[in-house]
């Protein structure tokens, strides 16, 4: 972000605060691919084949649940490049909706898919470096909270200070991820290939669990594993060349996503049984102890490098996301101000840290991650809604790029179907979620309530001059035109 300033006599005045773009395909690859590239395929390939129960089933599922989550991530470029403003999904669901559609989506993002999933990120992060340390006792449950809590600290200072360091922690996170799983594939190969470890392939569909529930189930934790596709589109006001970079950064990312993913657990299959799978909380630990001596440290500090990804990433992504929101006076009027000195959106930062803190000190962070996938569904749902919608409500709009109308159409079939699931085998969780919505449509209507009262109105201006005396924060000009810096 840029901001032109003329002096007159002692005074500075600032005229304008206009947004430059900036993230280029490199970046965005690393974005979308730090994000996506976290715990999932370190600590979830359990959850697949558990589901499965068997080799070969459990690698297709992989294949199809890459597949499913590039073709929701085509329908996304469509939006991305037809809709170019930061500000991803809730921008599409305003569009084509209208703002209580697009509230709720906002909200569901703010309370549970951002803070939610940076808090287990962070957790995660916290065991792995804490579990070389605590090798034959449980981690104390303090400890790991204050270093999830240090760690996406950190994260949130950076993303303060510079979008541009962001972007360069996120290219760095991304190699050291890689690394990690270069390191599982080689080791892999070599027992599958130098030394023949073959025999975890042999009847690879024996004993297959085909019901429609076990794959739904199944295809539930590979949709987890690759959540992240979408958080490029958040950040589409600031990609270089967005009608060209973003579905390249799309197409790249997610396919080397999938054969990552794919390669990765035949080489875990290499060296672990499945079996010794099942019983693994961390099959990439296991595979490091299995197979690395004395240097199977290296592998949890490893992935607690790729898991600063996933905290980096969504950070970066959602704090754009709640300030368009705030621009659009959905949220609060401090969230749409931005650092007078660093031009970062401080304000949206911070409070992302604070709700993660408190999901932080939650004992039970996996039962919120549930929620999550609800949450996450629900939206996808109103996406592809509004993606079929905007044909017939604006058939003339340019799109750069445009999919066939049966595929938003299949993919919101198939995403209301997971909700629906998600309902008849999580109820508790989901009727939860369902209260959590319902609260913020109250807030809403509270907040977007015209006559309110002078005092209330005297309040909530002497709050937001406060936030901005303390952080040094001003609303820009037009946040259409924000050049993050």
């Amino acid at each position: 972000m840029e901001s032109k300033r003329s002096e007159d006599s002692d005074d500075i005045k600032i005229e304008k605060v206009i947004i430059k773009r900036q993230i280029t395909l490199l970046h965005g690859v690393a974005i979308i691919v730090g994000i996506i590239i976290g715990s999932g395929i370190f600590v979830s390939p359990v959850g697949i084949l558990k589901e499965v129960k068997s080799v070969g089933f459990s690698l297709v599922m992989w294949v199809l649940c890459g597949i499913y989550n590039t073709l929701c991530a085509i329908c996304y470029a469509e939006l991305g490049t037809t809709i170019p403003e930061s500000g991803g999904e809730y921008i599409y669901i305003k569009r084509a909706f209208g703002d209580i559609p697009a509230f709720i989506c906002l909200w569901i993002n703010f309370l549970l898919i951002c803070p939610v999933g940076i808090a287990a990120s962070a957790l995660i992060f916290s065991l792995y470096i804490l579990k070389p340390v605590f090798p034959d006792c449980d981690i104390p449950e303090e400890g790991l909270a204050l270093i999830a809590a240090c760690i996406f600290c950190l994260l949130i200072a950076v993303n303060c200070h510079d979008v541009k360091w962001a972007a360069k922690v996120q290219v760095v996170i991304t190699a050291s991820k890689l690394i990690a799983l270069a390191i599982i594939i080689i080791i892999g190969m070599y027992y599958i290939i130098g030394k023949g470890e073959t025999e975890n392939f042999q009847n690879a569909f024996e004993g297959s669990d085909y019901r429609a529930g076990a794959i739904a189930i199944s295809f539930y934790s590979g949709f987890w594993a690759y959540s992240g596709w979408s958080y490029l589109n958040f950040l589409v006001g600031e990609l270089v060349e967005p009608n060209k970079n973003l579905p390249r950064a799309i197409m790249i990312s997610m396919t080397l996503v999938i054969v990552t993913y794919l390669i990765a657990n035949v080489a875990y299959l290499g060296v672990l049984s499945p079996g010794e799978m099942l019983q693994s909380p961390a099959v990439a630990v296991t595979f490091g102890d299995y197979s690395m001596g004395i240097m199977a440290w290296v592998m949890p500090v490893l992935i607690a490098i790729s898991v600063c990804g996933t905290m980096n990433g969504c950070a970066l992504s959602m704090s754009r996301l709640f300030f368009v929101g705030a621009q659009n006076k959905q949220f609060p009027t401090f969230m749409s101000m931005i650092d007078m000195k660093r031009m970062t959106p401080s304000p949206s930062l911070l409070v992302i840290l604070l709700l993660t803190m408190l999901y932080v000190s939650s004992k039970d962070i996996f039962f919120l991650i549930e929620m999550e996938g609800f949450g996450f569904a629900s939206v996808l749902t109103m996406v592809f809604a509004g993606q079929v919608y905007l044909r017939y409500k604006e058939p003339s709009i340019p799109r750069p790029i445009r999919v066939h109308i049966a595929l938003p159409i299949s993919l919101f079939l198939i995403s209301l179907g997971i909700v629906i699931l998600t309902f008849y085998q999580k109820p508790k969780e989901s009727f939860m979620a369902l209260g959590l919505v319902a609260i913020g449509l109250f807030l809403y209507f509270i907040g977007t309530w015209k006559q309110k009262p002078k005092e209330i109105t005297d309040k909530i201006n002497s709050f937001n001059i406060l936030i901005q005396k303390l952080l040094i924060v001003i609303p820009p000009d037009n946040a259409d035109e924000v050049d993050w810096e």
